[in-house]
């Protein structure tokens, strides 16, 4: 008994060393986990940027209007799925960009059906092949970088393509546990990397 006591001190003493050790060090490893979701090559010339649907605040579409000023790429194709109240979300982007100052002509209108960023990638990747392009930029979430990289890197292995992160106003890899929004950015978007990586 006196055995089966002592076995069982030792094992709640180091469960609470760990457990002190995780509350010690939670910033590290919390942003660790955060800079595994976002991957970013930073730019460079490409035939075309793409921005991925999925953004409701207008980060990315900006970020990619930003790549054509500074002379990167000279359009952005824009994905638009119909999913908000009957508009394709590119016939939102874009007049949302223009109002920012950029001009119309920079903006190619993608409307497709896809429900997420693997759909998004069937639909895109023949798009690209149809306008001739072998490089481009890939804009997105910091949050949805790395998943969004992965799944384009396996629609399209022959094209070459870098990701360009945009910010978004709640997550931040170094921070993302200070608020509500961020945290609930950071627990779906593991949970959509997770379903990728069993290829659900």
């Amino acid at each position: 008994m006196a055995r089966r006591f002592s076995l069982f001190l030792k094992f709640i003493v180091c469960i609470a060393i760990v457990l002190a050790l995780a509350a010690a060090t939670h910033s590290w490893w919390l942003a660790a986990l955060g800079r595994l979701l976002v991957r970013d090559d930073g730019p460079a010339h490409a035939d075309i940027a793409v921005v991925l649907a999925g953004d409701y605040y207008g980060h990315r579409v900006v970020r990619a209007a930003e790549l054509v000023k500074q002379g990167y790429v000279p359009a952005v194709l824009v994905s638009g799925p119909n999913m908000l109240y009957g508009f394709d979300e590119c016939d939102l982007e874009i007049p949302f960009a223009m109002k920012s100052g950029y001009p119309q002509s920079w903006f190619i209108h993608a409307p497709n059906q896809a429900h997420s960023t693997r759909e998004e990638a069937a639909a895109i990747v023949p798009d690209l092949r149809r306008r001739g392009v072998h490089r481009f930029l890939l804009v997105t979430s910091d949050y949805h970088s790395a998943r969004a990289a992965r799944i384009y890197r396996t629609a399209a292995p022959d094209l070459d393509m870098r990701v360009v992160a945009a910010p978004d106003d709640y997550f931040s890899a170094g921070g993302w546990w200070h608020n509500r929004e961020g945290r609930k950015v950071f627990v779906i978007e593991w949970l959509k990397t997770v379903a990728n990586l069993l290829g659900m």
